[in-house]
């Protein structure tokens, strides 16, 4: 170890060596510049083996694809990352399972990213534990029928019926909260081999291991396609699936609306210029509300990935922002695009998970269903509420509604 941080940019002291947890700095090239005594036993190297080394070198394949086409460049633009999922590799080759979080911060300098990580050894408790709930469930429904067929009880009986019902509705709770935390392990268990399968398709199309012909293009679109469908639907599973066990934390401050309006443009961008989608924002440049901006943004990425999706050709959207109450306590942000429109019957659902504005075999447009379903329950999470109207042929808009200030 040394004193001089332009040497090193994070001194290990002894306490973080004896973290319970594996943690390294890389600046943005890659390059490693310290790690704990805990990540170098994990990995079984010594104690200058790992420093000035890339950090893909501690990856196996599948991470490293992810790590450079998804982890870093998601840590680039938000600053940060949580609970990603990555198989380390070890100097002997084994892979170990480990959960990562990631922080990057200016340092000496230079940008440098914190991470840290910890093994997973949980998944098959989640599984055995969702069996058993599933049994226990099973037990608790064929005693209820049984019960239903008693009509005529005492005041005992009832009181025994009560208890019963308690015992079974703690059950029931005790099979949700794992069938989230199965949903949350395996959709990281599942995102690692799909991102790995984007990232080969990715290099064979690019001919890097030879020429392909015009059908073997044809058929790695075709894969590509499916495996950008896939891994949208389990980043959706796995975002309800966090909503629904209370997980997600709120960071709420002051956030300017016209600077996120402009902020997600760059990832709708391609998709309207494709279409000849004319995006217009009309956001006072005071106007703020007092929310998450990350949940803000991903809740705007949702509405303007829905408004292209079904605007035909040469059509526009539309970002409006404007205060609202009587003193202005709340703000409003409506998306609203000149689309084919939805139908009565079926904007009342909109908002439910799974379902899809037109559910026929022949749709126009890909998607999972939980996208509005997701965005509203974070803009509730936030003190908010998110609303739909919208006329068949004529298009349809979408109101966010958050407060303007610290509620009181």
């Amino acid at each position: 170890m040394t004193d001089r941080l332009s040497d090193v940019d994070v001194v290990v002291d002894s306490l973080l060596d004896t973290a319970p947890c594996g943690f390294v700095a890389f600046a943005d090239d890659g390059t490693i510049r310290a790690a704990n005594a805990t990540l170098r036993d994990m990995l079984g190297y010594g104690r200058d083996e790992l420093q000035g080394r890339r950090v893909e070198s501690i990856l196996n394949i599948g991470s490293r694809i992810f790590y450079q086409t998804h982890f870093f460049p998601l840590v680039k633009l938000h600053g940060r990352a949580e609970e990603i999922f990555l198989l380390l590799r070890a100097k002997s080759g084994d892979d170990l399972a480990t959960m990562c979080n990631a922080v990057r911060r200016q340092r000496g300098g230079e940008w440098v990213t914190d991470c840290v990580f910890m093994r997973v050894h949980e998944r098959q408790k989640f599984e055995d534990a969702l069996l058993r709930a599933k049994k226990a469930a099973e037990e608790a429904n064929e005693q209820l029928e049984h019960q239903a067929l008693e009509l005529e009880m005492s005041e005992q009986q009832l009181l025994e019926q009560g208890e019963e019902l308690e015992r079974q509705r703690t059950l029931a709770e005790e099979a949700n909260r794992a069938k989230s935390a199965f949903l949350a392990t395996m959709s990281h268990e599942l995102r690692t081999p799909l991102n790995a399968i984007g990232g080969y398709v990715q290099l064979l199309e690019l001919g890097i291991q030879g020429p392909i012909t015009e059908q073997q293009a044809d058929a790695l679109a075709r894969i590509s396609r499916a495996q950008r469908h896939l891994v949208r639907l389990i980043n959706d599973v796995l975002n309800l699936a966090r909503i629904e066990a209370g997980r997600v934390e709120y960071n709420l401050a002051p956030c300017n609306l016209e600077e996120m309006a402009h902020a997600v443009l760059p990832m709708v961008e391609p998709q309207l210029r494709s279409r000849g989608i004319r995006y217009f924002v009309e956001i006072a440049p005071e106007l703020t509300a007092y929310a998450d901006r990350e949940k803000v943004q991903q809740i705007l990425l949702n509405l303007l990935s829905n408004a292209t999706k079904f605007t035909p050709a040469n059509g526009s959207v539309t970002v409006t922002g404007a205060a609202e109450g009587e003193r202005g306590e709340r703000v409003r942000l409506v998306v609203r695009d000149t689309g084919v429109g939805i139908p009565a019957e079926r904007l009342a659902h909109v908002f439910e998970p799974f379902v899809q504005v037109d559910d026929s075999h022949a749709r126009r447009a890909e998607g999972t269903g939980l996208g509005l379903a997701i965005s509203r329950d974070l803009a509730c999470g936030m003190g908010g509420d998110l609303s739909a109207e919208s006329r068949v042929g004529v298009g349809s808009a979408f109101t966010l509604t958050l407060p303007a200030s610290l509620p009181a």
